[in-house]
């Protein structure tokens, strides 16, 4: 059956051949006359596009017995495709926040005096307790010495009426009288020793000297800084959240957190999380814990908080480059089989969270199906295409 159709094609296209062929020899015979050469060209024009209509024809009656007849493999759309396969999906943002840390002080003076001493420098590592700055409190320590010799005196008056008192000799207002003294000038000598104590600037915990505004000899103030102390223990993270994410993070949560002037990058978890919306800026504050680390870590250091905001179970995933969209929603190409071809198929989807590349399909797919990867962006719908090499990964996180 072939055979025959082939022949009628051959023997059309040597007619063809040959009508072209004496159409230049009439043309090249210098005896016809222009009207006989123009209706022979005529004639000939006829004869080609009946030849043509005859060719198309037998062409589509051929390529209804023979399915791969006229076929150019080399114009067939090469694809890649990815497996659907459920997998877990999870969405993280990202907040900048900053090292901060619970002992991290810059003391003050508790009363007002002029700087005696200042017996530290920056980067000196000092014991909790440890004098730091001392004022001039020569005053105080001048009462506290006359107070002394009058409470020894008001002591001695004390016991004396006291014994008075126990034997029934002189009268109760006299012992009360000394008692009171004697008591009041101990109360006075208390308050003063707590006077000369404020004059002394002490370490609170062990640490070591980050900064020294103190001038010796300067006056002043009670709150007036003069040492800052930092101990590198107690260290947290703090970052500020938009209350878009409110109920989104829990304590416990992990977060990954990077430095970017570092390069480094660790896990932790959420340690709290605050209750109160700031009315400023509108964002809640997270307080993250920093564990011990093999590299420094200060104060004020910018850092990078990676945290998960949303996770699903057993989700179909796919790459959202390949998520195109038309008047009606979005779509991807699915391989499939019409006929022993493979054919691409264009099938609507819905989409959920997109993270890294990555979008979550609600509805549309199925797991199993073959989406087109590579050449997406070539086909169309129920267009040949040819399968070249499986793309050799799932379409999943």
């Amino acid at each position: 059956m072939h055979a025959s159709v082939m022949k009628i094609v051959m023997r059309n296209l040597t007619m063809l051949i040959a009508a072209g062929v004496f159409l230049t020899g009439a043309v090249s015979c210098n005896d016809d006359s222009l009207e006989k050469k123009k209706a022979k060209l005529k004639e000939l024009k006829a004869e080609a596009k009946e030849l043509d209509t005859q060719i198309d024809s037998l062409t589509l009656e051929i390529s209804a017995m023979d399915s791969t007849f006229g076929r150019n493999d080399a114009n067939i759309v090469q694809v890649t495709v990815l497996d659907m396969q459920p997998d877990d999906f999870a969405h993280r943002i990202e907040v900048r926040g900053a090292v901060e840390s619970r002992r991290n002080v810059m003391l003050s003076a508790e009363t007002s005096g002029r700087i005696q001493d200042i017996n530290v420098q920056e980067g000196a590592r000092v014991k909790k307790g440890q004098v730091l700055v001392e004022l001039d409190a020569s005053v105080i320590r001048n009462n506290i010495g006359e107070v002394k010799t009058n409470m020894e005196l008001a002591e001695t008056v004390y016991k004396r009426q006291k014994n008075l008192w126990d034997q029934k000799i002189g009268t109760e207002i006299q012992y009360l009288e000394a008692k009171n003294r004697f008591e009041s000038l101990k109360s006075r000598l208390n308050t003063l020793y707590s006077q000369l104590d404020m004059a002394n600037v002490k370490a609170p915990f062990n640490g070591r000297i980050d900064e020294v505004p103190a001038r010796l000899g300067e006056m002043v103030a009670p709150g007036m800084p003069l040492v800052r102390i930092i101990s590198p223990g107690d260290m947290y993270i703090q970052a500020d959240v938009s209350e878009r994410y409110i109920g989104r993070f829990d304590e416990g949560d992990t977060v990954i957190v990077r430095f970017p002037a570092l390069n480094k990058e660790i896990t932790t978890t959420i340690s709290s999380v605050s209750g109160v919306i700031n009315r400023a800026n509108r964002t809640f504050s997270v307080e993250v814990k920093l564990p011990k680390v093999d590299f420094t870590v200060k104060p004020n250091q910018v850092a990078v908080l990676n945290i998960t905001d949303y996770t699903a179970d057993d989700v179909l995933t796919i790459p959202t480059k390949l998520i195109q969209r038309d008047s009606e929603g979005v779509y991807v190409y699915r391989l499939n089989n019409k006929e022993g071809d493979k054919v691409a198929e264009k099938v609507h989807i819905e989409t959920g969270t997109s993270y890294d590349g990555m979008t979550e399909v609600v509805s549309g797919l199925n797991s199993g199906d073959s989406i087109i990867d590579k050449g997406a962006r070539e086909v169309t719908d129920g267009i040949q295409v040819k399968l070249v090499q499986s793309a050799g990964v799932t379409a999943g996180m």
